[in-house]
């Protein structure tokens, strides 16, 4: 599989994302939202550097894809927006333009587009099988299917 050269966590992806979030703009940084960029960064670093960016798994969780320690690190806000969080780690000029590209492309859909977005995407699909849409699931998501899947979407475009 992939290699991680990165040496960054999910974590620390998902503050880069919170801190990014254009709150002027009445965006705001959810949970749900932050989960999501989480997946579709990780899903276009493994097609486009065959690395991955960061080492946990995502699990296909009802909602969609879910970085545990995220999850475990934020969930007592709920659905209210993560205020912006304090960065200790410098995350490199490549790492930090891909996941401002990713941002821009993703960042303006609100959660619910990209819950939707998820759901309808292999990746997620597989991990859940025959699951019904709102049963519980710790199934992870392959890493395989997800370079797959964005590998398939870069000869698309």
């Amino acid at each position: 599989m992939a290699k991680h050269v990165t040496g960054l966590t999910a974590l620390d992806i998902a503050k880069w994302f919170i801190n990014s979030t254009d709150r002027e703009s009445g965006d705001e940084a959810t949970h749900l939202k932050i989960q999501k960029l989480i997946y579709y960064a990780q899903g276009w670093f493994l097609a486009n550097y065959d690395q991955m960016l960061f080492v946990e798994d995502l699990q296909a969780w009802a909602h969609g894809p879910v970085a545990v320690s995220v999850w475990d690190q934020f969930k007592g806000y709920g659905f209210d927006s993560i205020p912006p969080q304090k960065v200790s780690k410098k995350l490199g000029l490549m790492v930090e333009e891909f996941l401002e590209a990713v941002n821009e492309e993703y960042g303006g859909y609100t959660a619910k587009r990209l819950e939707r977005m998820t759901h309808s995407e292999p990746p997620w699909r597989n991990a859940r099988g025959n699951l019904a849409p709102d049963a519980r699931c710790s199934n992870v998501i392959s890493k395989k299917d997800m370079k797959e899947f964005f590998e398939s979407q870069l000869e698309d475009d």
